[in-house]
C-alpha cells in the first residue's frame, strides 16, 4: 500500500515538487492544430491571446509520415512564439501525444520536455485505460524533468476513450498529482462501445423519445397519429460521470470535439450542455469553435448579476432571503460563488469580458 504523503514526493531525484491543487486556469476552448502544417502553424503566433489554450496535436490527425515534422514544428513553436505557455503565458501551451502502445510517444517525451519544458503546460495523453498508464507517464516525466533542470511540473490531462478508461475512470483521476483534467472522446469511445453512429460528438436523430400517442374519444390511441419527438444526448452519461469524477479529485472535466464544423448551432448547444453540466471547456477543431466557446463558457451577463445580488444579500452566508419571489440560502449561495469565482478568473485574461462584466449594475 502506497501512503499518502508519497504522492507529494517528486518520483525522480531532482524533479519539481508534485502540485498540490490543480491551478484554476481559463481554458474554455482547447485549439487543436498540427504542427507539421506549415500554413496552420503561421497562423499560431497571431492567436496567441485570442484563445485559451493552443494544443499542438501529435496523435490521430498526424499521419505517420509527418510524426517527426509536427514533433519538430512544436518545439520551434514553443520556442519561437512570445506569451505561449509556461508561467507568464497569455495564451496555454498543450499537446496530445501519441498513444501509449504507438512508436513515438516515447520519442515524443523524450524530445518535447528537454526542448521546451518549461513552455509545455499540460500534456494530453490519449486512450487512458487506467491508473497504471498515467503512473508511466507520471515517471517518465519526473525523470525528464530532473535532467533539464524544470522546475515547474508538466499536468497531465487524460482522454476517455475506451470503456475501460469509463469504467476506471475514479482511479485515473486520483492517479498523480500532476491530473489536470479529462476529455471526452466520443469517436473512439463509441467505436470501443460498439455504439452504432458515425458521427463525432453531438446528438443523433435515431436516439430519442417519442411523445405519448394521442387518444380519441373512445380512449383508443392513435398509434399512427403525429407526434413529437425530441433528440436526446448520447453522451450525457458519460459527461456526468466525467464531471463526478473530476470534481470529486480537484481536477477539471472538458467536452471534447465537435466534428460537424458546419453546424454551428447544434455545436453551439451541444457545448451549453456540458457548461451546464460543469465541463469548464471543449476542443476546437476550427477557429470558428474558438467564439462558440468563449461565448459558453463565460458566465452570462444575466447570470452573474444574479449571482452576485445572492452574494450581496446573503452576508455571513447563513440563514435565507427573498430576491424576486425566490428563496436563496446557503446551497444558493455556493452556486453563485462558482459562477462569480469563474467570472472573476476569465475577467483576469479577458479585457472584453472584464468590460462587460464590470458594467453589471446591481438595480435590485
Amino acid at each position: 500500500m502506497r501512503s499518502a504523503k508519497d504522492f507529494f514526493v517528486p518520483l525522480a531525484v531532482g524533479a519539481p515538487a508534485p502540485v498540490r491543487e490543480i491551478p484554476a486556469r481559463p481554458s474554455r476552448a482547447i485549439h487543436f492544430f498540427d504542427p507539421s502544417n506549415e500554413k496552420m502553424a503561421a497562423k499560431i503566433p497571431q492567436m496567441v491571446g485570442t484563445v485559451d489554450v493552443l494544443l499542438g496535436n501529435l496523435e490521430d490527425a498526424v499521419k505517420a509520415d509527418n510524426k517527426v515534422a509536427a514533433r519538430e514544428g512544436l518545439i520551434r513553436i514553443g520556442q519561437e512564439t512570445a506569451n505561449l505557455g509556461g508561467d507568464s503565458g497569455t495564451t496555454q501551451l498543450w499537446t496530445r501525444i501519441n498513444s501509449l502502445d504507438s512508436p513515438w510517444v516515447l520519442d515524443d517525451l523524450t524530445a518535447l520536455v528537454p526542448a521546451i519544458g518549461d513552455k509545455l503546460d499540460v500534456i494530453m495523453v490519449p486512450k487512458v485505460q487506467g491508473a497504471e498508464d498515467i503512473h508511466y507517464i507520471d515517471r517518465i516525466l519526473a525523470q525528464l524533468e530532473a535532467k533539464a533542470g524544470i522546475t515547474r511540473p508538466i499536468l497531465v490531462h487524460a482522454i476517455l476513450e475506451t470503456a475501460r478508461g469509463v469504467n476506471n475512470i475514479e482511479e485515473i483521476c486520483a492517479a498523480s498529482p500532476r491530473m489536470q483534467g479529462l476529455s471526452l472522446g466520443p469517436a473512439d469511445l463509441a467505436a470501443d462501445r460498439r455504439m452504432k453512429t458515425t458521427r463525432v460528438g453531438g446528438g443523433h436523430p435515431g436516439y430519442l423519445v417519442r411523445q405519448d400517442p394521442p387518444k380519441d374519444a373512445l380512449g383508443v390511441s392513435q398509434i399512427d397519429a403525429s407526434r413529437a419527438i425530441y433528440q436526446q444526448d448520447l453522451w450525457h452519461y458519460t459527461i456526468s460521470r466525467m464531471v463526478d469524477a473530476c470534481a470529486a479529485n480537484g481536477i477539471y472535466p472538458y467536452y471534447g470535439p465537435f466534428g460537424d464544423i458546419a453546424d454551428v448551432v447544434a455545436c453551439e448547444d451541444q457545448f451549453r450542455n456540458a457548461f451546464l453540466l460543469g465541463c469548464v471547456g471543449t476542443w476546437s477543431l476550427h477557429p470558428k469553435q474558438i467564439a462558440i466557446a468563449n461565448r459558453v463558457f463565460s458566465p452570462s451577463v444575466e447570470d452573474i448579476r444574479h449571482a452576485r445580488l445572492v452574494v450581496a444579500a446573503m452576508g455571513d452566508g447563513t440563514g435565507a432571503v427573498m430576491l424576486d419571489g425566490k428563496m436563496e440560502d446557503d446551497a444558493s449561495l455556493k452556486q453563485c460563488l462558482v459562477l462569480v469565482r469563474l467570472a472573476e478568473q476569465l475577467a483576469a485574461i479577458d479585457p472584453e469580458l472584464k468590460a462587460t462584466y464590470d458594467a453589471i449594475e446591481l438595480d435590485n
